[in-house]
């Protein structure tokens, strides 16, 4: 058992100090990451301190769990009679309420259907005014989110889809055809961003700590560009950016939206904000620092929301802000004067990585569809699977799930 004396990040650095292969050149460490496989931060040993080139370093200017990795690294204790004692640590583990988490697995897939077929039933049908009488939009919802979820083609997906009709879910099974359309149709983003929404509400009791960032995920499309660096054209896989708010306790999204194609983060907050405080209860939002401008300051601010934005290195009470926002400059001496709260509840933001990890490894990370609009629609509705999944197993984990308005 680790030492509870410890600080947390001594106490991960104990852990990769035991788990990790650390590469020593002189007074220079390379340290694999605890997240990422295969990335390795820089620590570097002068005037009797490490310095360590990873983020959390930049942001405190503190030892972290790299510096203190490499401190366990080199310590050696030797006792009078000559005995070298090494540290070592053990594997850490977390308990894991294993009979909900296992009902919950085999379970799944049928309460999914379910709660994806209550929540679209109500979803009306557009207008039709002539040819050949459509499928109800309800329908094409379902098979479309429930062709998301399988994670397979639209060919192989009709054998669930067969299913489904057999058990009422659907009124008619649909061509796989009829599915492509409705992705590839710019009416239905609106409706999945709303749907989205719904979605979260049964766990809106449970959720007052937000935290924003993006993600993206890999199309079928490359574009080529000119690369001044390399001095040559480069081919470069095209992506979708989504953004998402996230509630820390259940990993629930409670807002997204999805551009394809890189997109700004900070322009993007306000929408995710006015979506999601209608319906929760929002104490806190904890973003990166790409989220960090006046305008996203004074709107959480004004709203009562505590904004756990970390400021940039440039970031001096000398700045131009200071003087003309008084929200800026309290905002930025809580962060230089109390770093250490403010650390504390910016951890929370480790949340909304979980969830974009979540998304990726259950129902893949990139998409299928080839037009942008489907693109944007397939990873809506990633997300919206993820989050009845997230209703599916905590109401199975601890049954508290409230009645949606």
């Amino acid at each position: 058992m680790l030492n509870e004396a410890l600080t947390p990040r001594e106490q991960r650095g104990l852990l990769l100090a035991a788990t990790a292969r650390i590469t020593q050149r002189k007074w220079k460490f390379d340290v694999p990451s605890a997240t990422n496989s295969g990335q390795t931060y820089l620590v570097v040993h002068v005037a009797g301190q490490f310095l360590c080139s990873c983020p959390d370093y930049e942001l405190r200017n503190e030892p972290c769990k790299h510096c203190y990795a490499v401190q366990y690294f080199l310590k050696r204790e030797t006792a009078p009679d000559g005995t070298v004692t090494e540290t070592r640590s053990v594997r850490v583990t977390y308990p894991q309420q294993w009979a909900a988490y296992n009902r919950a697995q085999v379970t799944e897939k049928d309460a999914f259907c379910t709660l994806l077929r209550d929540l679209v039933a109500d979803v009306p049908s557009p207008e039709q005014k002539r040819g050949r009488p459509a499928l109800p939009l309800s329908d094409m919802l379902f098979s479309a989110a429930y062709k998301v979820y399988s994670t397979v083609s639209g060919r192989r997906f009709m054998t669930d889809l067969r299913d489904a009709t057999a058990k009422g879910l659907i009124d008619r099974t649909p061509h796989y055809n009829s599915i492509f359309n409705v992705l590839d149709n710019e009416a239905t983003t609106p409706i999945l961003k709303s749907l989205i929404t719904r979605s979260a509400l049964p766990l809106k009791a449970l959720e007052t700590d937000f935290a924003v960032d993006s993600t993206g995920f890999g199309t079928q499309n490359f574009y080529r560009h000119y690369s001044a660096k390399y001095g040559r054209d480069q081919v470069r896989r095209a992506f979708v950016q989504l953004h998402a708010m996230v509630g820390c306790r259940t990993n629930v999204v409670t807002a997204a939206e999805a551009t394809v194609g890189p997109s700004g983060d900070a322009t993007t907050m306000p929408v995710l904000v006015a979506e999601t405080t209608p319906h929760f209860n929002v104490e806190q939002v904890a973003p990166d620092k790409a989220y960090g401008s006046l305008t996203n300051l004074e709107l959480l601010d004004g709203q009562g929301i505590k904004a756990m934005i970390p400021f940039k290195k440039n970031s001096t009470a000398a700045s131009k802000n200071v003087g003309r926002s008084e929200v800026w400059a309290r905002l930025f001496h809580f962060f230089s004067l109390h770093r250490d709260e403010f650390l504390a509840s910016y951890h929370t933001r480790s949340n909304v990585e979980s969830t974009f990890s979540a998304i990726k490894r259950k129902f893949s990370d990139q998409v299928r569809s080839r037009t942008p609009t489907a693109q944007i629609n397939e990873t809506l509705l990633k997300v919206l699977c993820h989050n009845i999944v997230c209703v599916v197993h905590e109401m199975n984990e601890s049954g508290a799930i409230a009645a949606s308005p």
